[in-house]
């Protein structure tokens, strides 16, 4: 039936055409061809309506016409679209516009196929890859299969690669395959010796919650990516201390796969086994006390096709229980095994073709994992979402841009609404008390122009408070309302308990991008005060309520206007840190201005659509400074400049992390430095010959404590030699203040 709609579509189609020429008559002949090529589409539509194979063969064909599948040559895409094709397609018309991820091996696990395969690999192969793909003359294929697409393979093998010894193959492309499925056999075979074995030997990791809502009691470890659930980012080991800090040196170094940009993951460390993420598809365990790796996950992923703004970054994994949560540049999430790091679920997100992407570490509370999105250059719809540790199960999602019928949607003009932007890109924190959990969002979209979405655009640049059973909103407060200068709200919340009018009150802090120091009361969202802690000319101050009174002329425009902050913000994403004995916020801040312009652009969702651009005043330096805050006021306490200058990227500025041992680690540029956490003083450099871009971490082993960092793409330990480590412990000076 279905053939004789393509063949009835077909002769109708030359039927008219022909009647056309033999009229001729140009006008009859364009119409009858108009009507021959509906007629054709319509027996096409019927047709893949009524054949699924059809179906898919179309989609693949739409994609290869609309500029998609580059990497696949015309001829043969054409071939492989045909019955019986060793190389099947359907996957992309499902999972993924690209051959690296769509075009897969579909007979892995026949046994047949791998059987044959044995016989061509040892045949072409086994001389200069190994008898069994271990490596020879050649790299090991077990560890290439392990890390790369099925498509990598295959393509390698087929076309072989340009400027290396690796040539074509005489392989027909089936035969291709049948050798990729042997080796995925074997490889999976040694994965699981390897990780019994690995398993054997490496302690034991089993997280519960409940040592996660006491994680400041086990300075040992590195439990989460802001150090506790209150995100202090603060360690209470004092071995390292101001009197023994100028003595820090290298304890070991892993070098971490290339990235197009410095690494930013902060690692984690449970029970002696380091966790840490390399940008944009791997997860590494390391042995914390001399680097040695322990296990690798990667996942293959084509960065360069990602509607990502500022590169391939990712902040870091989770822990709970037995599992390490990570979440991925193309908006999965994956669950492993901490112990072997193998795949136990994965599950999608977000779209990363409607532009969401993900680079935040993950939060995990009792029972969930909570995820946040990115894409607010993008035209996404930003939410935050809840996963089952168990399964991966979506257990609730809250939307930042309200829809119909939910509060907040009427600050919206329009459809504005349903690519407002507001992404969930940093990481919140949670109040066990209170059992709430605190979110910041991101820009409204485009980020430089409003008057496609005029009002205040909730939840954009907000500050929201959630009940983390069911994501319903319990309170909110927007920072910067109708925000025109992409200063996304997605620092991290550091939650504390601040004197306010005579009252402990129980406080949600944050320096924000838009140079404005905030403290509300966290059970409530109440504003209690705000204060400059950048230089800023936007705003004459903030009302009572906490909102911004404007300056006139501050916004973009076609000439471009002058303001503080610049486009990175008074902060960033660079995580501060919280000393609750010093009752100090230390802020890594930057001043400066930036000339803003407003652009006509053609509103386009899924690509990078700003509409407007910034220009680095350069005749007014930048300056970089870690600062101490007075939480009960805001005041500045100290501030230690690191550099200034005409630097123009925000990706050279690490987070903090202070310690009990009076120390904040700091970073800039290719540098780390070690400050005096009561006034600021320099105690320690080192430069590492790359930019550094990520989160410090602390802990201990054997009694000796350690700073752990990522420079460029390299992991460093610190600690203190050898002799002096044991009895550094009781030369750590008392805090100063309260």
């Amino acid at each position: 039936m279905a053939a004789q709609i393509l063949r009835g579509s077909i002769v109708a189609l030359r039927v008219r055409w022909r009647a056309g020429l033999l009229m001729r008559s140009k006008l009859l002949s364009w119409r009858g061809l108009a009507v021959g090529v509906a007629v054709l589409i319509g027996g096409m539509a019927a047709l893949a309506a009524a054949v699924p194979d059809v179906r898919w063969r179309l989609d693949v064909i739409g994609l290869k016409l609309g500029g998609h599948l580059p990497e696949v040559p015309a001829l043969d895409l054409a071939r492989w679209l045909m019955p019986g094709s060793p190389v099947y397609l359907g996957q992309l018309n499902t999972h993924s516009t690209t051959a690296e991820s769509g075009i897969l091996n579909v007979f892995t696990d026949d046994a047949a196929y791998a059987k044959r395969g044995e016989e061509h690999y040892r045949r072409v192969c086994a001389a200069c890859h190994g008898l069994e793909g271990g490596g020879g003359s050649a790299p090991s294929l077990q560890a290439f299969i392990e890390r790369a697409s099925d498509w990598a393979f295959f393509s390698t093998a087929k076309w072989g690669r340009k400027d290396t010894a690796m040539a074509p193959q005489p392989l027909s492309e089936r035969e291709i395959w049948e050798v990729h499925s042997y080796l995925s056999v074997k490889g999976r075979a040694w994965a699981r010796e390897a990780a019994r074995k690995r398993a054997s030997v490496a302690p034991k990791i089993d997280v519960p919650f409940t040592r996660l809502l006491n994680a400041a009691e086990h300075p040992e470890d590195w439990l989460m990516y802001s150090g506790d659930l209150l995100a202090h980012r603060h360690s209470r080991l004092d071995q390292i201390n101001r009197h023994n800090v100028h003595n820090l040196r290298v304890a070991w170094a892993a070098q971490l796969r290339p990235a197009t940009k410095p690494l930013a993951a902060t690692p984690l460390v449970v029970n002696g086994i380091m966790f840490v993420t390399e940008a944009p598809d791997g997860v590494v365990a390391l042995d914390a006390r001399n680097g040695r790796e322990l296990w690798r996950f990667t996942r293959a992923i084509d960065a360069s096709k990602l509607p990502v703004c500022c590169g391939a970054f990712n902040r870091g994994v989770a822990v709970l229980g037995s599992r390490v949560f990570v979440a991925t540049l193309d908006a999965w999430l994956i669950a492993l095994d901490a112990a072997t790091g193998r795949r136990l679920w994965e599950v999608q997100v977000a779209d990363y073709r409607a532009g969401y992407s993900m680079t935040t570490a993950p939060l995990v509370l009792d029972g969930q994992v909570v995820v946040g999105v990115a894409g607010g250059e993008t035209g996404i719809r930003g939410f935050l979402a809840a996963f089952s540790v168990a399964d991966g199960k979506r257990l609730w999602q809250f939307d930042t841009v309200p829809g119909p019928g939910q509060p907040g949607h009427d600050t919206w003009a329009g459809d504005s609404w349903k690519t407002g932007g507001a992404s969930t890109w940093s990481l919140g924190a949670y109040d066990p008390k209170l059992d709430i959990l605190y979110w910041s969002t991101g820009n409204p979209w485009p980020p430089f122009d409003n008057r496609s979405r005029q009002g205040d655009n909730l939840y954009s640049n907000s500050i929201i408070a959630l009940a983390p059973k069911t994501g319903k909103l319990l309170w909110h407060f927007q920072l910067t309302p109708a925000d025109v200068h992409d200063w996304d709200a997605t620092q991290q919340l550091i939650l504390a308990d601040i004197t306010w009018q005579g009252e402990k009150i129980p406080a949600a802090l944050m320096a924000s991008r838009n140079a404005f120091y905030y403290a509300l009361d966290r059970r409530t969202g109440k504003f209690l005060y705000g204060r400059p802690f950048v230089k800023q000319t936007w705003a004459k101050g903030l009302d009572a309520k906490g909102h911004p009174i404007r300056e006139p002329d501050t916004l973009p425009t076609e000439d471009g206007n002058l303001v503080y902050p610049w486009l990175h913000g008074g902060t960033n994403w660079w995580p501060p840190s919280y000393d609750a004995k010093r009752h100090l916020h230390f802020v890594p801040t930057v001043d400066a201005a930036t000339l803003y312009f407003r652009v006509d652009q053609k509103l386009k969702p899924g690509t990078m659509t700003m509409r407007g651009t910034t220009l680095l005043a350069t005749n007014r330096p930048a300056v970089m400074a870690v600062k101490a805050l007075d939480p009960d006021t805001g005041a500045e306490r100290w501030a230690t400049r690191l550099d200034q200058g005409d630097f123009h990227q925000y990706a050279r500025i690490t987070g903090l992390l202070s310690t009990d041992g009076g120390l904040v680690f700091a970073g800039f540029m290719e540098r780390l430095s070690i400050l005096d956490a009561d006034n600021g003083k320099e105690l320690w450099t080192f430069r590492p010959g790359a930019l550094v871009n990520a989160g410090p971490a602390a802990y201990a082993i054997d009694g000796v404590q350690y700073f752990a960092i990522i420079a460029g793409n390299v992991l460093y330990a610190f600690s203190l030699p050898p002799h002096e480590a044991p009895a550094a412990a009781s030369a750590a000076a008392p805090p100063a203040g309260r």
